[in-house]
């Protein structure tokens, strides 16, 4: 998870996410200058290059595609990485090739991936939103999963956060279909803030992987900050990373311990 330089491939390109897409434009993204481009020719296989280009251009797995011309180029460009999915993305290729070596008829061995780390945005910071902040990522990979199994997992998940109470919101994203924006209820703002992200990835996504046509990925996303200003009653973000952190309050607020004991 240490990859805060990211190739655009990764961050976008292998999660179904088109070339012309407004997140890739640079009023969102931080683009870097050096190194500019990540040369994907030396550190992928070719054969998983052109099964990411043709479902962008034609489709595949029943899907049309986007109907473009993909750049080599545009995937290349180096960025500070906008979210923990891109991580998600190459350990899923990992775990695709790790499957297609085993013999034939070995069955498909399901696997959970967690991560936690800083991610980037190009926003204007106020008192919900910073340019660089941290996300929790979980994603769950087996046989017949479904939304049903989604919104479980992120009951259990936020409960144990002390976040009972959550509403689901559909939401489009490029890589997940269905997609749903989480809601969890903040005392201080006195409204429902978005604490996270969540949905099924795509066929189009995992089956140039190599993924099994009946395996599914259910993911989720979440700032670790936001759940934090609930928990703890802080009303503007800013007070709990970058320079505008107060010590005294750092000092004065108990260590957290989710589901443990709280530690005074």
């Amino acid at each position: 998870t240490n990859n805060y330089v990211e190739s655009s491939f990764w961050n976008f390109d292998a999660l179904f996410q088109p070339q012309q897409h407004p997140a890739r434009d640079a009023h969102d993204t931080f683009f870097l200058t050096r190194p500019a481009k990540a040369d994907l020719t030396k550190t992928l296989d070719a054969d998983y290059l052109t099964r990411v280009r043709n479902v962008h251009e034609s489709g595949g797995y029943d899907s049309i595609g986007y109907g473009y011309n993909w750049s080599l180029e545009e995937a290349e460009k180096n960025v500070l990485r906008t979210h923990t999915t891109a991580v998600s993305s190459r350990m899923l290729k990992r775990w695709a090739d790790k499957f297609k070596a085993q013999p034939p008829g070995t069955p498909f061995q399901p696997v959970r991936y967690f991560s936690i780390d800083r991610v980037f945005r190009n926003e204007a910071i106020d008192r919900t939103h910073l340019a660089e902040f941290h996300q929790v990522e979980g994603v769950v990979c087996d046989r017949g999963l479904t939304l049903g199994h989604l919104m479980g997992t992120l009951n259990a998940f936020f409960e144990r956060l002390g976040l009972p109470t959550l509403r689901f919101k559909p939401a489009y994203n490029p890589y997940t279909e269905p997609s749903m924006e989480i809601f969890s209820y903040h005392p201080a703002l006195g409204k429902w803030v978005e604490v996270g992200n969540s949905g099924v990835f795509r066929p189009e996504m995992l089956r140039p992987m190599g993924l099994p046509e009946d395996v599914s990925v259910i993911a989720w996303g979440l700032s670790v900050e936001r759940p934090t200003m609930i928990l703890y009653g802080i009303d503007n973000i800013r007070e709990l990373f970058g320079h505008k952190v107060s010590l005294p309050m750092i000092r004065r607020n108990p260590v957290c311990r989710i589901g443990l004991q709280e530690v005074q």
